[in-house]
Parts: C-alpha cells; structure tokens; sequence
C-alpha cells in the first residue's frame, strides 16, 4: 500500500500484478527470493523488495511535496520494528509462542499515544504519514469500535484523513489476481 502511494504520488507508471501469498509465482520468487512483496523489478532489471526502499526510490525522482524533506523520519524505523511487533502480535498471537495479544495491544497503544503527541504540531502530509498510516490502520482495524474510543487528540481524525484520501483511495482498487503464463518448449 504505502509503496503503490508513494509510486502514485511520484507519477510514476508501474505495472502492477496481484499475487497471493499462498501461490507465489516462481518469477516473483526468481527476483526476490525472499517470497514477499511488494516486489519492484525495474526496466534496469534491478529488484528493489522492500516497501520503504520503493517509496524512497520513487521519490528520489519526483517528490512533488517535498515528502523527504521530513524531519520525522526516525518514526518509520520505530513503527517497522517496535511497532510492527506488538501489532503482528497482537493480531495473530497464534503464530507466536506463549503471547498474551492483550499485552502487546496496550504496548502498541503506549506507542500510538507518543505519535499522537507526535501529531499534534504536524502542519503537512509527509513521508513518515504515508509510511506508517498502514501500520495505524492495521491496529485500528483489528477492533475497531475499542479503537474508536481510544483518547487521541490527534490520531482518529489523522487516520481519517487518509483513509478518505484520494491517494489512498486510488491505490486501494482491486486488482485479479495475476497468473503466470506457462511458456511450452515447442
């Protein structure tokens, strides 16, 4: 998501092909070996595999206001390492070993209060808004209506406007899933 927006607001054209995770096509797996995505090949034939780096990339060509010019960006490594743990176990606690999702839900909300804080004197959209909103929208997503309740100053209305952005908007379309084509030897 945060790679398509930052692509999308580089005005940069791509080809876009839904995978599942379940299937990956083995040409997806022949440039990232690693099996995630998104996965960005470019006409160079250079693989860039990891959503920050495409948004960095894509706006190292056109950033028409001026997104890495933030001065926030210390944010972005925090929501993908701190973060990113407690959510993933808060959401899928099966997955790990002795979790209470509890536990690690009031971990990621005393971090959504300190980036709430955080908010508050933020004037425009920058590219720490478009890198984490994915994560937010995650947590918030998972129990919407406690999340709702929740006593933010500033990030329900933050959230909101970026859900009913017209970036965001655009890259959330649905898209088949992309089958590759089997070449025959003949």
């Amino acid at each position: 998501m945060r790679a398509r927006m930052a692509l999308l607001q580089a005005n940069i054209d791509w080809n876009h092909r839904e995978v599942l995770l379940r299937d990956l096509p083995s040409s997806l797996l022949e440039y990232s070996p690693k099996g995630t995505v998104p996965v960005l090949v470019l006409p160079s034939g250079e693989v860039i595999d990891e959503s920050h780096d495409i948004m960095l990339w894509a706006l190292s060509l056109n950033d028409p206001e001026h997104w890495l010019a933030d001065t926030e960006q210390e944010w972005i490594a925090r929501f993908e390492d701190e973060f990113k743990d407690e959510l993933d176990r808060y959401k899928y606690p099966n997955r790990y070993d002795d979790v209470d999702p509890l536990h690690h839900r009031e971990r990621a909300l005393m971090f959504l209060l300190d980036f709430d804080h955080a908010l508050a004197s933020r004037k425009k959209t920058q590219l720490v808004d478009i890198a984490v909103f994915p994560f937010v929208r995650q947590f918030a997503n998972h129990n919407r209506p406690w999340f709702d309740a929740l006593p933010f100053k500033t990030l329900h209305g933050w959230l909101k406007r970026h859900l009913g952005s017209v970036l965001f908007q655009s890259v959330m379309v649905k898209h088949e899933v992309w089958v590759q084509s089997v070449q025959n030897d003949n």
